[in-house]
């Protein structure tokens, strides 16, 4: 009997697609991810409309919505539901040895059988961030135990380098940047030390004396430059050990990145596509063809249903999401280019996207102090600059109405409340904010090491809650 394929996945954490060159930018920041891809499927359009981290990768590990999930927030009170069965435990019940590098304490990794955790932030003190050759320390070891064993496995590797503090080690600090970042007539990042809920924590990696927003958003492609450069080792020695053929390998992100838009700086907050939308690549030789690239809308709530069909294993689970593979076999699938989008970080908003309208609904003040309604023209507007929904009465009533026929039906359809309604101490501040005088006063990243906390919970408590 033919061992089961083993399985692969690298979550990029706040990976942006329009800043690889896999999806055509100009800066070459992704060449070895670029050469492995060209092997299987590139996905053009692929959403994670959840945001951030928790609620990212709690679809991504369950096949299921936000609805389906129940977790909406970053700061996810108690563990990920028993309603739920994630891919760790699904594999793991079925045979598979299950092993999670770089995620240990968040509620939507449950159910790994081992967990190893590397040295995945920093600060400008304690020196350029070596993120990814730390992941390598861990990985390559554990990728070469697995592979000596007789079980098929499943490594789940979490990057943090497109993740901030932006820190590249050289040369890769300096790849897209031959300017004077000190200079003081510069002043392009005055609105980023002016804006207080923030700058402590920027302040704890920014070289001191900082003065170019250039140079920060060069640190993000350096970083994403030495990630694929460190990841091409990991690549390597899959190839080492021979494991190419049996292997489905995925890369994708939990969420992507605002660098310098929309006053949202260097974080992941904000319903605008910079955040929304994420790298996705599926390579599996003769399951996955190669060369093929799609701009099919697909999802998060995709990846689960998919994987599983790539690798033949069977479940009972009616996901909310649906395989990829046929379009893969080049069959037809029924597109979904409408979308509920939610946020839970900074800001506790919901939204519905269309391929020409994005809608974005604050359903409390926001530190930003933006609109409470925010209507953008995709087609017109693709970067989401002009807001129209003083312009366009009618256009927010349809969306408005789209957004909450769907909201009823998922609600009925699960026979819960939609989690962006219940959850609201998702700041960890008590009640809903009031105003946005409240909420700039009383959100604040703080340090790396605070940034790092918000993200993660007790091990105890993300492997509290057993599947049914």
């Amino acid at each position: 009997m033919a061992r089961k394929p083993n399985l692969i996945l690298f979550g990029i954490d706040s990976l942006r697609p329009d800043r690889m060159s896999l999806y055509g930018y100009d800066r070459l920041t992704t060449p070895h991810m670029d050469k492995f891809a060209a092997t299987g499927c590139v996905f053009e359009n692929a959403f994670s409309p959840s945001i951030p981290t928790t609620p990212g990768y709690s679809s991504m590990f369950t096949g299921m919505d936000t609805f389906g999930t129940d977790v909406v927030a970053l700061r996810h009170e108690g563990p990920l539901g028993s309603h739920v069965t994630t891919l760790a435990e699904l594999l793991g019940d079925s045979g598979y040895a299950t092993s999670c590098v770089g995620f240990s304490g968040n509620p939507a990794c449950r159910g790994f059988q081992k967990y190893l955790d590397f040295s995945g932030w920093g600060s400008w003190e304690e020196g350029r961030s070596h993120k990814a050759e730390n992941l390598n320390e861990v990985a390559i070891p554990e990728l070469e135990r697995l592979a000596g064993d007789q079980q098929p496995f499943f490594l789940f590797l979490r990057h943090m380098d497109p993740h901030s503090p932006y820190l590249p080690p050289s040369p890769f600090e300096r790849a897209f940047y031959h300017g004077d970042e000190f200079d003081p007539n510069d002043h392009s990042l005055d609105p980023v030390r002016a804006f207080s809920p923030f700058w402590n924590y920027f302040d704890s990696w920014f070289p001191p004396g900082v003065r170019d927003v250039d140079y920060i958003l060069a640190q993000y492609d350096g970083a994403v430059a030495y990630m694929d450069a460190c990841i091409s080792n990991i690549l390597a020695s899959i190839a080492a050990l021979g494991l190419e053929e049996d292997t489905l390998i995925v890369i994708d992100s939990d969420h992507g990145e605002t660098l310098f838009d929309h006053d949202c700086y260097f974080d992941h907050h904000g319903l605008y596509d910079v955040t929304l939308r994420v790298p996705l690549v599926f390579v599996y030789p003769g399951k996955v063809p190669a060369g093929q690239r799609f701009d099919d809308f697909v999802q998060m709530k995709d990846l689960m249903p998919t994987m599983l069909d790539l690798m033949g294993v069977k479940t009972k689970i009616k996901f909310d999401g649906r395989s990829l593979r046929p379009l893969m076999r080049g069959r037809p699938r029924k597109q979904e280019p409408e979308m509920y989008i939610t946020e839970a970080t900074w800001m506790r908003k919901h939204g519905w996207r269309t391929p020409e309208w994005k809608l974005i609904h604050a359903l409390e003040p926001d530190l930003h102090f933006k609109p409470e309604v925010e209507l953008y023209n995709l087609i017109t507007d693709p970067e989401e600059n002009h807001n129209l929904a003083t312009r366009e009465p009618e256009v927010v009533a349809m969306l408005e109405g789209r957004m909450q026929a769907h909201i009823a039906r998922r609600e009925k359809q699960t026979g819960r409340r939609n989690p962006i309604y219940t959850n609201l101490n998702w700041h960890g501040k008590g009640a809903p904010f009031t105003s946005s005088e409240e909420a700039y006063e009383k959100l604040h990243i703080g340090s790396p090491k605070t940034a790092e906390a918000l993200q993660k919970k007790e091990l105890q408590t993300q492997r509290g809650a057993k599947k049914l």
